[in-house]
C-alpha cells in the first residue's frame, strides 16, 4: 500500500516537469527500484486493534487516570488501616534549672527533699486501639471503597474515549488518503483531457478558449491535490502523536469495513444507561460522599479507644523507673458549634448536586445513542445510492468525451462530467468512511467498543 501511495504522489510531480520521456523513463525506474529495495519491506498496514493497544499504553492522559486509580486505592487502605491498633514510641531529654525539691513541716520541723534529678532521660513506647467510634471508621472505608469504584469505572471510561480519539484520527488518515488518491485521478483525467483538446486546437477543430478551460481546471486539480496531500500530512501526524511516535513516522493502515446495524434503538439506549462510565462514576462519587457525611457525623458520638504501653522516665529518687500501663479511654465531643454538623451537610449536599448531574446526564445520553443511531441509518442508506453513481458518472465522462472528440458536445460539457465522476468518488468514500464512524461512535456510545 505504501508503494502504490508514494507511487500516485509521484505522478503527479511529474506533471509540472516537461514532457521529456527519456528522463520520466529514467526517474520512474530509480524511484521503482528505491521503493522496492528500500522502503515497502519495513512496513506493514496497521490494524485499529494494534493501533488501540500502542495508543493505551503510551497515551499521558491515561497515564495520569491510572495514577489516580492507584491514590484511591491507598486512601482505601489508610482507612482500612484504622481499624488496625497504632503503636508509638518516643523518647527525651529534660534539663532543668534546679533540681525538683518537696518542702515539707512535720512536727514544727521543716525541710526540703529531693524529688527528681536535674537532668533525665525518658522514653515510651505506646498503641492505642479503637474499640467504638460511633461507625466513623466503617463510614469512611465505603467512602474510600465508593471512590476507588469511581476510579476504576473513570479509568475504564476513559480507555473507552482514548478508542473513540484513536478510531476517528484512523479513519481521517483513511478519509485523506482516499480524498488523494480521488484528486490524484482527477488529475490524470484532467490532464489527458488537457491533451485532447490541445491536438484539437492543433488541428483547428476547437477554440483557443477551450484549451485555456483545460488548462485553468488542470490548475485547479492540481492545486486542490496539494491541499488534500496537506490534510493527509497532518491527520498523520496527529494520529502519530496518539501513539507517542514521530510526527513524520510512516503510516500505513489497513481498510475498515462497515457493519451492518440490527440492535434496535431502545436495547441501544437500555446498554448505554446500564453501561455508560459517566453515570456509573456519578452514582458511585454520590455514594462516596454520603458515606463521607455519615463518618463526619460520627465524630459527635463517644470515642473509646484501648491503650497500653511501657513508660520509662530516669529518677534515682523513684523506686521503679519504668511502667507497664493500660488504660481504656473515652472523648465526646458534646458541643462544637455545629461545626461537624455543617461540615456533614455540606457533603451531603454535594451528593445531591451530583444526583442531579445525573439525571442530566442520562437525558443526553440518550440524545447521543438516538443521534448515533439515526447516523448509522442514514450512512447506510447513502452507501447503495453513492454506490451506483459511481459507474454512472464513469459513463457520463467516457460518453461527453467520446461525444466532445465527434464536435457533438462542448469542452464545459467534458469538464462537468469530470466534476461529477470526482464527486461521486468523494461521496462514495466519504459514506464508507461516515458510516464506519457512525457505528464506532454508537459503539463507545453503549460502551461496547
Amino acid at each position: 500500500m505504501l508503494f502504490k501511495t508514494c507511487i500516485r504522489s509521484f505522478e503527479w510531480r511529474l506533471l509540472a516537469i516537461p514532457e521529456d520521456r527519456a528522463f520520466l523513463r529514467r526517474t520512474s525506474f530509480y524511484l521503482l527500484c528505491f521503493l522496492l529495495v528500500g522502503v515497502s519491506p519495513l512496513v506493514a498496514a496497521q490494524t485499529l486493534q494494534q493501533a488501540w493497544d500502542v495508543a493505551i499504553a503510551h497515551d499521558y492522559g491515561l497515564q495520569a487516570v491510572r495514577e489516580n486509580t492507584q491514590a484511591s486505592e491507598h486512601q482505601l487502605k489508610a482507612a482500612k488501616a484504622a481499624r488496625l491498633p497504632s503503636v508509638t514510641v518516643g523518647a527525651g531529654y529534660t534539663a532543668l534549672e534546679k533540681d525538683p525539691e518537696a518542702a515539707v513541716n512535720f512536727a514544727g520541723l521543716s525541710g526540703q527533699f529531693p524529688l527528681a534529678e536535674r537532668e533525665s532521660y525518658s522514653y515510651q513506647a505506646m498503641t492505642v486501639l479503637p474499640l467504638y467510634t460511633g461507625g466513623q471508621i466503617s463510614r469512611s472505608i465505603d467512602a474510600a471503597t465508593s471512590a476507588l469504584q469511581a476510579s476504576k469505572k473513570h479509568e475504564a471510561g476513559k480507555v473507552l474515549d482514548l478508542k473513540l480519539k484513536v478510531a476517528e484520527t484512523y479513519l481521517a488518515v483513511l478519509r485523506s488518503s482516499k480524498a488523494l488518491e480521488v484528486a490524484n485521478s482527477h488529475v490524470k483525467s484532467l490532464k489527458s483531457h488537457a491533451s485532447d483538446v490541445d491536438n484539437l486546437y492543433e488541428q483547428g477543430m476547437v477554440s483557443r478558449n477551450d484549451l485555456l478551460a483545460a488548462q485553468v481546471a488542470l490548475a485547479d486539480a492540481l492545486q486542490a491535490f496539494i491541499q488534500v496531500e496537506n490534510r493527509l500530512d497532518i491527520s498523520r501526524s496527529a494520529y502519530n502523536r496518539l501513539l507517542g511516535r514521530e510526527f513524520q513516522a510512516p503510516v500505513v493502515l489497513d481498510e475498515l469495513t462497515f457493519e451492518t446495524l440490527n440492535d434496535s434503538l431502545e436495547s441501544l439506549i437500555d446498554q448505554a444507561i446500564e453501561r455508560r462510565y459517566e453515570l456509573r462514576v456519578l452514582k458511585e462519587q454520590a455514594n462516596a460522599l454520603t458515606h463521607k457525611a455519615g463518618a463526619i457525623r460520627a465524630k459527635n458520638r463517644p470515642q473509646v479507644a484501648l491503650s497500653g504501653g511501657y513508660d520509662y522516665q530516669e529518677n534515682k529518687y523513684q523506686v521503679h523507673e519504668g511502667q507497664w500501663l493500660v488504660g481504656v479511654g473515652m472523648k465526646w465531643t458534646l458541643f462544637d458549634a455545629g461545626s461537624i454538623k455543617n461540615q456533614a451537610s455540606a457533603s451531603e449536599r454535594q451528593a445531591r448536586s451530583l444526583e442531579q448531574q445525573y439525571d442530566e446526564l442520562l437525558s443526553l445520553i440518550r440524545l447521543q445513542v438516538r443521534q448515533y443511531w439515526l447516523d448509522t441509518q442514514e450512512t447506510q442508506k447513502r452507501l447503495s445510492v453513492t454506490e451506483q453513481s459511481i459507474s454512472q458518472a464513469e459513463e457520463n465522462l467516457k460518453v461527453n468525451r467520446d461525444r466532445y472528440e465527434h464536435g457533438l458536445s462542448t469542452n464545459t460539457d467534458v469538464l462537468s462530467a469530470e466534476t461529477l465522476r470526482t464527486a461521486s468518488q468523494n461521496n462514495h468514500a466519504n459514506a464508507i468512511y461516515d458510516a464506519v464512524l457512525a457505528r464506532i461512535r454508537l459503539k463507545w456510545a453503549v460502551s461496547d467498543l
